[in-house]
């Protein structure tokens, strides 16, 4: 699929979801196409024990409850709700367990403020009406009706940016597993309701960091089983998932750049640093507006090697690194470069001193980036 931007995880992992498919024979709920064990294995990989005669990597790094208690709550008759800090990998795994579960992840709704019922029920395509009335031909049935009539996961994000009468419509359709759709008429023999297919439930995501945007209600947090993400904070598990991506990230862009395991774990103690000076701040003045979260330290990596492979010299460096997560975290002026400024003289610039390596190099390309944007 060198021909999408983004491929979605259904297209990009085919071949392998074929492969599992081929191989499995083990019960599945509904019309699944793979069974939970086989949905586990491909979101998290395979191992030894598993006895399978080809690996399959991981593709979330997370602990392995989270995935299992996602999967069987999509295995009975509960909305799934995955909720958590940004950059937690809440949309990845939603997407890699639609793929898995339906071989299809494109059926999402995103919330808004401006989402309304339309979105997640359906609307009338104007011309067609006017040509011959109201129909269901003329029906455009939202993401989550095709996901009911046939049997699939619908998507829904980023749940609490929607108003609540965009979230009390969603309760009637995990309650009742059905859309009315009066336009079409009252009669019994009419096609004015859409019942939901065997196989189809609801997987929302919330930011935590939006409590008291729009908040749940009782009545539709009662549909849903939740699920939370936590922010990454072993060493190992967030360098596995940095060098998954950035992975991704080359063969995408079809670059031949090597990440030098000492500037990736310049990035990763820099993160870990910034996060303890952040939950250590009296006030948010004095913490960085940015997360912190996995997916910026990304972000602030894929900028570096992009600037590095197209303005520099083919080759990550220490100096390019400092730039940009200066550049990618300092959103406020003056507070956050005052945040990052401290951070460099009273942590960067004495281990540049003790341990030498990246670290001076870093830190000088630091505080050039904080200068330039003063």
């Amino acid at each position: 699929m060198t021909d999408l931007l983004r491929a979605p995880a259904e297209l990009k992992y085919a071949e392998e979801l074929d492969w599992l498919e081929s191989i499995d024979d083990n019960p599945k709920p509904f019309s699944w196409r793979l069974s939970p064990k086989m949905v586990r294995l491909f979101v998290l990989g395979s191992e030894r024990a598993d006895g399978l005669d080809r690996e399959i990597a991981p593709k979330w790094f997370g602990d392995r409850s989270f995935v299992e208690r996602s999967i069987v709550t999509l295995a009975s008759d509960r909305g799934l709700l995955l909720i958590g800090d940004p950059g937690t990998g809440k949309s990845w795994l939603a997407e890699l367990l639609s793929a898995a579960i339906s071989r299809n992840s494109t059926l999402v709704v995103q919330g808004t403020a401006g989402t309304t019922e339309d979105h997640i029920k359906y609307s009338w395509n104007v011309s067609m009406v006017i040509a011959k009335g109201q129909s269901r031909e003329s029906m455009i049935p939202s993401p989550i009706m095709t996901a009911m009539e046939t049997g699939a996961i619908g998507r829904f994000e980023e749940l609490t940016r929607s108003t609540s009468d965009v979230q009390d419509a969603l309760i009637s359709i995990l309650s009742e597993k059905y859309i009315s759709v009066p336009e079409l008429g009252s009669d019994q023999d009419s096609d004015n309701i859409v019942f939901a297919k065997p196989g189809f439930s609801v997987i929302a995501t919330a930011n935590s960091r939006d409590r008291g945007v729009n908040d749940l209600s009782s009545a539709l947090k009662r549909r849903f089983n939740f699920v939370r993400i936590p922010v990454v904070t072993n060493k190992k598990s967030e360098a596995e998932i940095v060098r998954f991506r950035t992975e991704e990230l080359l063969r995408r862009h079809r670059i031949e750049l090597d990440v030098p395991p000492t500037l990736l774990d310049v990035l990763l103690r820099s993160f870990a640093d910034l996060r303890a000076s952040s939950a250590a701040a009296g006030s948010d003045d004095e913490k960085l507006e940015s997360a912190l979260s996995t997916a910026e330290q990304i972000g602030v990596l894929e900028d570096a090697v992009l600037h590095s492979n197209f303005f520099g010299e083919r080759a990550l460096t220490a100096r390019t690194l400092a730039s940009s997560l200066v550049g990618s975290l300092a959103r406020r002026a003056p507070e956050d470069l005052a945040i990052l400024n401290k951070y460099l003289h009273g942590v960067v610039e004495p281990r540049s001193k003790e341990e030498g390596g990246s670290w001076p190099e870093f830190l000088e390309g630091g505080r050039d980036a904080i200068a330039t944007l003063s």
